[in-house]
């Protein structure tokens, strides 16, 4: 593997709620190497947001409480300082976030946005040579015509192509974090968006968390997969691992809901029974357990995330059940699936 550039350990994030202490986090542990990409999934509450902004720190605030370690490049960013941060941030490690519409200021043209990130982390920079600098980013992520489209404002510009300027603003930087950036795009700009960000990775060897509950998407440019759920990673490995052998229940119901079109159309979408689990009160054991059908009395007991799989260290889950239970349970009806919950 390539130089570990961030290492997560044993992060935690609560708040303070009126209704109690609400665990937003549990314990996340990750690495991450340049050149690869690194995905987070897992439906809407899993932690995976709140986990990506506490990495940069825009968690802070008096009712949050942080533990664990953060280390970009070998320095700790959970005991940094806010102007220490903002060094950091668009140098060291960026952030590109779920609605490009609203991400740009819309009172100020495209390159001076990218003018004032680019000046902001290079001392001396005038601004004719980070005009410059900012026209060959535009260029590189494949907005035409960029010396003109430099001059324009955000309304100017599609989703797709905001998303493209943010992505570029990220480019001084060697971790990039996509907090799920297809989300408000149509189906064939999402194709074009994850093109870019496969290619800048393999072209600039940048390191890359992509955040998404659509699997679909990670199948397309993912080197590696953590499924979040309620706050914890349930599961980890490889994308072959986790697409060919998945070993959590929560990780077959992910994928047992996305179509395929080389199947015939089945009788219903199929789906995960229930709704995730209020973080105020997690229920006993297994936090999956009231969702899942193949639930036993051991799983009222929290079960670790460890490597159950003896052949492949590298894969780990959180799951009671034998690696042979899991193999025969999870095939619904000749796929990878939940089974449905008994009438």
């Amino acid at each position: 593997m390539s130089e570990k550039l961030l290492a997560v350990r044993d992060l935690s994030v609560s708040f303070a709620t009126e209704g109690g202490l609400l665990s937003a986090v549990d314990r996340v542990c990750l690495d991450l190497a340049a050149g690869e990409v690194l995905a987070i999934v897992g439906e809407s509450g899993a932690g995976k947001s709140v986990t990506a902004q506490t990495i940069i720190g825009l968690t802070r605030s008096p009712n949050a409480r942080i533990e664990g370690s953060v280390r970009l490049h070998g320095a700790e960013l959970l005991d940094a300082s806010e102007a220490d941060l903002q060094k950091v941030r668009g140098k060291q490690i960026a952030m590109v976030f779920q609605d490009p519409m609203t991400s740009l200021n819309p009172v100020y043209r495209v390159g001076d946005q990218i003018v004032e990130a680019i000046r902001a982390h290079r001392e001396g920079m005038g601004n004719a040579e980070a005009r410059g600098l900012a026209v060959e980013m535009l260029s590189a992520v494949g907005i035409p015509e960029p010396q003109r489209r430099v001059d324009d404002y955000p309304h100017q510009f599609s989703g797709g192509m905001r998303q493209r300027v943010m992505i570029a603003m990220a480019l001084e930087s060697s971790v990039l974090i996509a907090d799920e950036p297809t989300t408000a795009l149509d189906v064939t700009i999402q194709a074009q968006i994850l093109d870019l960000l496969g290619r800048l990775n393999r072209e600039r060897g940048l390191a890359t968390i992509l955040i998404a509950h659509d699997l679909g998407v990670v199948a397309r440019i993912a080197d590696r997969v953590l499924v979040m759920y309620a706050g914890r990673v349930v599961e980890e490995g490889t994308l072959d691992e986790i697409f060919y052998d998945p070993q959590h229940p929560y990780t077959w119901g992910l994928l047992g809901s996305l179509t395929r079109l080389d199947r015939p159309r089945p009788h219903r979408l199929p789906q995960i029974p229930g709704t995730p689990p209020s973080l105020l009160s997690l229920p006993r054991g297994c936090a999956f357990r009231p969702r899942c059908p193949h639930a036993f009395g051991r799983c009222t007991e929290p079960p670790g995330l460890e490597a159950r799989l003896p052949d492949v260290p590298g894969h780990r889950d959180r799951c009671w059940l034998s690696p042979e239970q899991k193999r025969e349970l999870r095939q619904v009806e000749g796929r990878i699936g939940l089974e449905e919950p008994a009438a």
